[in-house]
């Protein structure tokens, strides 16, 4: 599993952000925790008299037109029946053991469940190479972690952690059930034992800089909601253009995107590109005005790098 933390470093974003509902649900980590969840944006369009095509991570993006890419995180839309099958989804939540605390391993347990037929079993489509994509912040954003837990023999998905510090975290699942679209948990759990020290973000960081690399992020327009924004970050070493980056979980780059308030988590894919760097593409817009926090991951070199960044989004 990739732990990979990211110290509070105040850095700008270079990355699209695909934004992603978040149904919200909190938990002192002592409870069980179901958190509903549903299709990112209801279900999508119905047919209308032909084809009709969807994003899987954004139903509400439809096209009558085969081809397409959706203009909010550059997935290709699919044949809209294969995007949502009109079900409601749950995800259910568990640590063991239930009170979590610093420095002391935990399993994190959770189980997709459909709503009202919960003892149904719910098969889970493969995303980027994984069934689910875990996403741990502390609530303040200045630290990052990006798991995947794996499908056991009772059914869930599980997978080891251990929690630095102290204080409250947000926990994110990211997931699509098969037949379905685009699903998002999240549980709020708080962690005994000494505290972490909060950071506070306000000015745009659009530089990362860690381990010789750097990044720069930038967009073509101003940061305004409600507009179709093209991203693109460009990573360097040691001064040097990068051009041989990795795929990691089959794209050149990933992006998450987290509002301050941690109740907007966006998800962000690169465009299609022939080269493998410097500059990685995206598309993205943003629902509503917020400070966020960037979170960039990149393979190079055999290592899983991660950068952050801080931009402010005006309304």
């Amino acid at each position: 599993m990739n732990r990979l933390l990211i110290s509070a470093l105040a850095a700008a974003s270079l990355f699209t952000a695909v934004s992603c509902s978040t149904d919200s649900a909190s938990s002192s980590a002592t409870n069980t925790v179901t958190t509903p969840t549903g299709t990112e944006a209801g279900n999508a369009a119905e047919h209308a008299g032909g084809h009709t095509y969807a994003c899987p991570m954004h139903p509400e993006v439809t096209s009558t037109k085969p081809g397409e890419k959706c203009p909010k995180c550059g997935m290709a839309l699919v044949h809209n029946d294969q995007v949502s099958n009109g079900k409601s989804y749950q995800m259910q939540f568990e640590p063991k053991p239930m009170q979590l605390m610093a420095g002391q391993p935990v399993t994190l347990t959770y189980t997709p469940q459909e709503v009202s037929n919960e003892k149904a079993p719910v098969p889970l489509a493969v995303v980027h190479e994984k069934k689910i994509h875990l996403i741990v912040v502390r609530k303040d954003l200045s630290a990052f972690y990006h798991e995947h837990p794996e499908f056991t023999a009772d059914g869930n998905y599980k997978v080891p952690f251990t929690f630095a510090k102290g204080g409250d975290y947000v926990l994110f699942q990211d997931y699509t059930p098969a037949g379905a679209g685009h699903q998002l948990g999240r549980q709020v759990v708080s962690v005994q034992g000494p505290k972490y020290t909060p950071v506070k973000f306000s000015k745009d960081q659009l530089q990362w800089s860690q381990d010789g690399y750097q990044a720069t992020l930038a967009f073509d327009k101003e940061l305004k909601v409600g507009q179709l924004l093209g991203m693109k970050i460009t990573i360097r070493k040691n001064g040097q253009p990068v051009t041989d980056l990795d795929n990691y979980l089959g794209a050149l780059g990933h992006v998450v995107v987290i509002s301050e308030d941690t109740e907007n988590y966006l998800h962000v894919h690169p465009n299609d590109q022939a080269d493998k760097g410097p500059v990685i593409g995206f598309n993205t817009n943003f629902e509503k005005p917020s400070l966020y926090r960037v979170f960039l991951q990149f393979n190079h070199g055999g290592q899983i790098h991660t950068g952050d960044f801080t931009i402010n989004v005006k309304g």
